[in-house]
């Protein structure tokens, strides 16, 4: 990859204020959820439990994977995904081991010590601009306070604001750690990640989760500003990454364009289902109360649609359970040879198909023809071979 982390990604020694700013960290949200959907309601799903947090990677995995119903319904509810897997039998390593949270603590804590004076000195920002905590208030206040700073338009460093996105119909609340605006009125996403840029080079599927979530923060950003009657272009598309470089914490910012991640991200978020509808449609009684049996719970998730993938394991905590639920599925095998296999559900039907131990239906005959023919010269390759 020489001197690109992907190919929409480019190194810069340094990033001038000018160009605009936005500084999300790693941040929290919670999904205070409209009227449409009772708290009573909500509060039935989840059980005792308190509402999960969410961050930047729940609407990025969300989006991901918009089929998925189980998925938007727990998140809506606020359910602990981790706890239920766990609860169910099926308990995974999910999320960052504690020697990458230390680091990542470690390197978020360097970058904004002094009023983020070694921030500055890697994105190039000048010493006299102003810096605003906005922790010590209440959600209301940071998000108005948020929004008088952005209409102010006045260059500074913001720790702490409060963001919304619309997600399915439902507002989203995201809390990025900081946020800088630039002298000339144009904001710009900064994502500081712990995992490290070597020799000009770093993981891509890191760098692509990065990506779509600095999408997430560009496109709240550039609703708010809409809301606020001012050009939603005035958020730039280019977003800055800060890892450590090398070996070492040592930062390195470099430059990403999410024009991609943006189109995929509204997409799909216009794809998503209604979660309103699709609570409403749950029979009474149903909950994921952590406290019920596990037969109860699997019950009660086989009333909302699943639509697993390979990919889930690496963004969804209940995935090992849905892929225990998919095995014998096609869906199993990933959504590229799902969609080839439209309308056939199990591996059995399709060796049934294959062999011609099975009549098609008239949906399945496109697919039955493809899988005989694959058989066939299956067939004769390993008997040229033998």
């Amino acid at each position: 990859m020489g001197k690109r982390l992907c190919e929409d990604l480019q190194l810069v020694p340094s990033f001038p204020l000018e160009r605009g700013l936005d500084f999300p960290l790693e941040c929290g949200l919670d999904f205070p959820w409209s009227a449409a959907l009772t708290n009573d309601r909500l509060d039935q799903l989840r059980g005792a439990a308190k509402a999960k947090r969410h961050n930047a990677r729940t609407i990025a995995a969300l989006t991901g994977n918009p089929g998925c119903s189980r998925r938007a319904v727990l998140d809506a509810a606020g359910v602990d995904k981790l706890g239920l897997a766990d609860r169910l039998g099926f308990p995974g390593s999910f999320g960052q081991s504690r020697f990458a949270l230390s680091r990542g603590n470690a390197f978020e804590a360097m970058l904004k010590a002094d009023d983020c004076a070694l921030l500055r000195s890697v994105l190039g920002a000048d010493d006299a601009v102003g810096y605003q905590d906005l922790n010590a208030d209440s959600l209301g206040d940071r998000h108005a306070r948020t929004v008088r700073v952005l209409t102010d338009a006045q260059a500074a460093l913001i720790d702490h604001p409060l963001l919304t996105l619309d997600v399915a119909g439902q507002t989203v609340y995201l809390e990025p750690d900081l946020v800088a605006y630039a002298h000339h009125g144009r904001l710009q996403v900064v994502e500081i990640k712990s995992f490290a840029i070597v020799d000009d080079q770093a993981e891509s599927a890191k760098v692509s989760a990065a990506a779509v979530q600095a999408a997430v923060y560009v496109l709240a950003l550039r609703e708010l500003l809409e809301r606020l009657g001012q050009d939603p272009a005035l958020v730039s598309h280019e977003v800055v990454l800060v890892c450590p470089e090398n070996f070492s914490l040592n930062p390195k910012a470099v430059v990403l364009d999410v024009r991609k991640q943006l189109s995929t991200l509204r997409r799909q978020l216009s794809r998503l289902s209604s979660v309103t509808a699709l609570i409403e449609a749950l029979p009474e009684g149903v909950s994921f109360d952590l406290a019920l049996d596990p037969e109860q719970l699997i019950t009660a998730l086989r009333h909302i649609e699943p639509r697993y993938a390979p990919e889930c394991l690496s963004a969804c905590e209940l995935s090992v359970y849905c892929r225990h639920e998919a095995t014998g599925g096609t869906a199993a095998l990933g959504r590229t040879v799902r969609e080839a296999l439209g309308g056939i559900e199990t591996v059995t039907e399709v060796l049934d198909l294959a062999a011609g131990r099975r009549e098609p239906s008239e949906e399945q005959t496109e697919a039955a023809a493809l899988l005989r023919a694959a058989l066939r010269l299956r067939t004769e390759a390993l008997a040229a071979t033998s």
